[in-house]
């Protein structure tokens, strides 16, 4: 009799928890329903005081913001209270409102991804998550 391993399908498999930011509906709903389909967990807020009270309550692997949502600080708002957070999320900006769509990480340093390369956009998150894993076994192992 051959046994028979259980493969989880492809939806059963969750990468990674991510908190996603904005103030604007149709770019919240079209980017949570991108990176739900790339196998994160994706939670979403409307608002900077949104996005601060679900870092203080549960624990994400990143945190995509959009820069101006409700006041032009806000999405600073929301990386800087990701920061504080004991357990360390990747923080990122994402833009939807200029013609080439960008995802920024808070040094400014852009990481480019055009709307319809929805691969490359799955590939920068998945990198931003890796990072930040890397650096949390770096920091354990100095710990340890």
């Amino acid at each position: 009799m051959s046994s028979s391993l259980s493969v989880p399908s492809r939806r059963s498999i969750r990468l990674a928890r991510v908190l996603l930011a904005d103030d604007d509906p149709t770019a919240r709903l079209t980017l949570q329903t991108v990176l739900e389909a790339g196998g994160y967990t994706v939670d979403s807020a409307a608002s900077a005081a949104e996005a601060m009270q679900k870092l203080d309550a549960e624990e994400y692997s990143l945190v995509l913001t959009g820069r101006d949502m409700e006041a032009p600080d806000a999405g600073w708002r929301v990386v800087e209270h990701a920061k504080m957070m004991d357990y360390r999320p990747a923080t990122a900006f994402f833009n939807a409102e200029t013609d080439q769509d960008s995802l920024t990480s808070p040094d400014r340093k852009p990481l480019l991804i055009a709307p319809e390369d929805l691969p490359e956009l799955l590939s920068k998150v998945a990198d931003l998550i890796s990072r930040r894993a890397s650096r949390q076994i770096q920091r354990d192992m100095r710990f340890a």
